[in-house]
């Protein structure tokens, strides 16, 4: 096809008169909460000019305050080997999310669309809720739409019969209600996620009506696109598709004219030639723009993006992305954003992902639930893989008012909702159906498992599928894990290599490792690997040895990949902290509200293993980073030990100029060689450099990394902290979008005179924020903490805290200053553009 033709029927798609388009709103601002139940709220005179006003997302519970009473849960947590029920303290994150929440907001919609004869007809009207929080009663005008009981997924329904046909305003009310006892972490309250309002003609592409796949050619790609049209039965329609490249310029055309027969989708088959592979260093998108005619008349315009690329599971060999084998560089995330708590954010995502790219981290589990549709847009255009979870749990309950309640009337519905909403998404490379279930362990789970993978493989069958399974025992035994796609262990590392030999497809996805517990600029001595370490002060380690007793240290997820084919990389448990599960200080521990699992704590402040999983993992970029601090007043000659984290094989160490001797990373062999003569810390030595037997005095120390070949020295220093002197602020950009919702994460950081982290301070930062932006929320990665976020002032932690500044929706100037009592205050300048 001559690519002049191609740019004229896009033109023409632009030209085609404006009624006939599908229009959508997205309902942000202009509702009205309150906490509590509101008999007769559902209706349109009821009157809520007392409730709060609020914008759409929203969390309800995230302004706290902080209280241990909140959904104190006294439970034996049994997929943590618990035999005895025990107090657990913080669980789900000591924040008030429990009861019910109420929701009102009024919108309008056209009347009138373009049927196929041409004239004026009613429209369509559609309510698209991309997660609320949770058992949402949905009401317009009075009547009840919808009842969805599972908070995490996006669910619709079309309202056109309850809407009015005049044009007046609609009154939508939304009831939440969230039970205790129903999550294992803080899963965020109220509408937390976007609400979309889709006019259409009445002949229209469903909502997530289109199912792109491809298939590879030796110099082009074989694209088919099925589109359901709804109520158009027995209808005879023409499809026009234009396929732009990740450039924006027409690729592709297809026109046919078909006939909508027995409730089956219309398909086109198109080629594209020369196409643009994504992957995680490529992540190139096309769209197709598919236009529904009836003979002239246009009748609607749908958008689907999507990649081009290809997945394969090779036994014995493991995971390939366009023929490429590749292993998982992955992580595990809550879906909550810290401070900002569950309401969704997509420059807050953003934020997220720029910081896992820099570390090499090519993929992301959205544990355990339906993730948010901007997540899995920004990891198509920005490059992350993704295994997309629905479950924690099925038919057998973890928590007394958890998911179990709905399994069975309500699991196949939320499955085809995830399904058909992601299923075009490039970065979706697996389904897990589940995490920990405990039906791995029932006769009939793999009844279940075989129920949900099918449900998969009939709605999208170009896609694997998984299940994180900890139950090894039960699981290879049973079946449950025999019938998976991808066998998917969460810890049992020590089990992998007899999952392999026994189950039938011969490799072994590590769905969830690692959970090393650590608190950022916090270390413990002497520096000795444990597990379940406690402390006083409610901290772990910095030094990256202690773990829970159920999972490990990072050493041991490397070594399962370097050493085994088979083995297709790992999701580790966790990217980031998130609210609840403050492990292993969950037990009578209060304060403890938080988990210390993450590579980047709640602020978004890396800890120091972040740079260990950047050793490994990034291998566009050197990595040289040096821990702990070197200010340890009170242990003057007592051993303090020195760590480097580094892709370099070798390196040095010097104490204020004199050298600690040369250590190197042990090989396999070498490695195995140190554990028969008796080295605790074998395993380590294969991707850490340690000396430790260093004697602590005030000065510096730097390392030296010696890379092969390297004649210009590369180097970092620790020196000494002297007394605080100043604040010093680092943001993460200085422009943001004047949209009302684009966000700057400021690191704050309390220094010396010459701009030395003063690693124990504590202070008390207080913020301004003045012109075109507020003050959002503070965080400062101590997982016992109380601090309110939403308040501008914020306790430093091991030194540094984040201050989050929001944009309004005017250009300008935004000043955001801070202060601490006898430190000198700082201010920093951003632009809203």
């Amino acid at each position: 096809m001559h690519r002049f033709n191609v740019f004229m029927a896009v033109m023409a798609l632009f030209l085609m008169p404006v009624h006939a388009q599908r229009s959508e709103q997205l309902l942000r601002d202009g509702w009205r909460f309150i906490r509590g139940e509101q008999p007769g709220a559902e209706q349109p005179s009821f009157d809520d000019s007392k409730w709060e006003r609020v914008s759409v997302p929203h969390d309800w519970a995230i302004k706290g305050p902080f209280g241990s009473e909140y959904d104190l849960q006294n439970v034996a947590v049994t997929q943590n080997g618990e035999k005895e029920a025990s107090l657990k303290t913080g669980r789900t994150g000591g924040l008030p999310y429990i009861g019910v929440g109420w929701y009102r907001t009024q919108f309008k919609v056209e009347s009138s669309r373009v049927n196929v004869e041409g004239s004026k007809s009613a429209s369509r009207t559609t309510l698209i809720f991309d997660g609320a929080m949770s058992e949402a009663r949905v009401y317009v005008n009075g009547q009840e739409a919808i009842f969805w009981p599972y908070g995490y997924n996006s669910f619709y329904v079309d309202v056109t019969d309850l809407i009015h046909k005049d044009g007046t305003p609609n009154t939508l009310a939304v009831r939440l209600e969230n039970r205790a006892e129903s999550s294992r972490w803080y899963c965020g309250a109220g509408i937390y996620r976007n609400v979309h309002v889709v006019t259409t003609s009445d002949i229209h592409v469903d909502v997530w009506g289109t199912q792109v796949t491809t298939k590879q050619l030796s110099d082009a790609a074989s694209v088919t696109l099925k589109a359901t049209i709804a109520n158009a039965e027995g209808k005879t329609l023409r499809l026009k598709t234009v396929i732009l490249g990740p450039d924006g310029r027409p690729v592709s055309e297809k026109e046919n004219v078909q006939t909508v027969a027995h409730g089956l989708p219309l398909q086109q088959n198109l080629f594209v030639p020369n196409p643009k592979l994504w992957s995680p260093e490529t992540p190139y998108l096309y769209k197709a723009v598919t236009r529904v005619f009836s003979d002239d008349t246009l009748l609607d315009t749908y958008s689907t993006v999507f990649g081009i690329r290809s997945i394969d599971v090779v036994p014995d060999r493991g995971f390939f992305l366009n023929g490429q084998r590749r292993k998982f560089q992955g992580v595990c995330n809550h879906h909550d954003l810290g401070p900002l708590g569950a309401a969704i954010n997509r420059a807050a995502l953003r934020r997220q992902l720029t910081l896992l790219k820099e570390m090499g981290c090519d993929a992301i589990r959205t544990s355990h639930n339906m993730p948010a549709p901007e997540l899995v847009e920004l990891c198509d255009s920005m490059g992350f893989m993704m295994m997309v979870e629905p479950f924690d749990e099925w038919d057998r309950a973890k928590c007394k008012n958890g998911y179990h309640r709905f399994f069975k009337e309500w699991a196949e519905k939320d499955m085809l909702n995830m399904v058909h909403h992601y299923r075009n998404n490039a970065s979706v490379v697996m389904w897990s159906i589940g995490n920990e279930v405990p039906t791995q362990c029932s006769p009939d789970g793999y009844k279940v498992a075989r129920f949900l993978q099918d449900i998969c493989h009939r709605e999208d069958p170009t896609r694997p599928v998984t299940c994180g399974m900890d139950q090894v025992d039960c699981a290879m035994n049973n079946g449950f894990a025999a019938q998976l796609d991808i066998p998917g262990f969460n810890y049992r590392a020590n089990r992998y290599e007899e999952a392999y030999a026994r189950l039938p497809k011969n490799v072994v996805l590590g769905s969830e490792t690692s959970s090393t517990v650590s608190s950022r600029g916090v270390y413990k001595l002497p520096a000795r690997l444990r597990a379940g370490a406690l402390y006083p002060d409610h901290q772990c380690s910095g030094y990256d040895l202690e773990y829970c007793w159920w999972s490990n240290t990072p050493d041991v997820d490397f070594a399962n990949a370097d050493d085994y084919e088979w083995e297709m990389g790992q999701f580790v448990w966790t990217g980031f902290d998130y609210l609840g599960e403050p492990s292993p200080y969950d037990t009578n521990a209060w304060p403890s509200h938080s988990s210390v699992f993450g590579i980047i704590d709640l602020a978004s402040i890396p800890k120091d293993r972040y740079y260990l999983y950047r050793s490994i993992w990034n291998r566009r970029e050197h990595t040289l980073h040096v821990l702990p601090h070197w200010t340890w007043p009170g242990h003057e000659g007592q051993v303090v030990p020195v760590f480097v984290y580094t892709d370099a094989p070798a390196a040095e160490l010097f104490v204020n100029g004199k050298s600690q001797g040369i250590q190197y990373k042990y090989s396999r062999e070498e490695a195995l060689a140190a554990k028969a003569a008796g080295d605790s810390l074998w395993l380590q030595r294969r991707y850490r450099l340690m000396w430790t037997n260093v004697k602590y005095e005030p000065g510096e120390i730097k390392v030296v990394a010696h890379y092969p070949g390297q004649t210009n020295e590369s180097s970092v220093t620790v020196k000494t902290a002297g007394r605080p002197h100043h604040l010093e602020l680092i943001p993460d950009r200085t422009r943001l979008a004047a949209d009302g919702e684009d966000l700057c994460y400021v690191t704050v950081r309390v220094v010396d005179r010459d701009g030395n982290l003063i690693p124990d301070a504590a202070d008390l930062v207080s913020f301004k924020v003045k012109g075109a932006g507020r003050f959002r929320a503070a965080a400062n990665g101590d997982a016992s903490n109380l601090d309110l976020f939403h308040l501008p002032q914020h306790h430093a932690f091991a030194g540094q805290l984040t201050a989050i500044v929001q944009s309004s929706n005017r250009p300008g100037t935004i000043t955001l200053e801070a202060s601490a009592k006898g430190l000198k205050k700082a201010t920093l300048v951003i632009s809203g553009e």
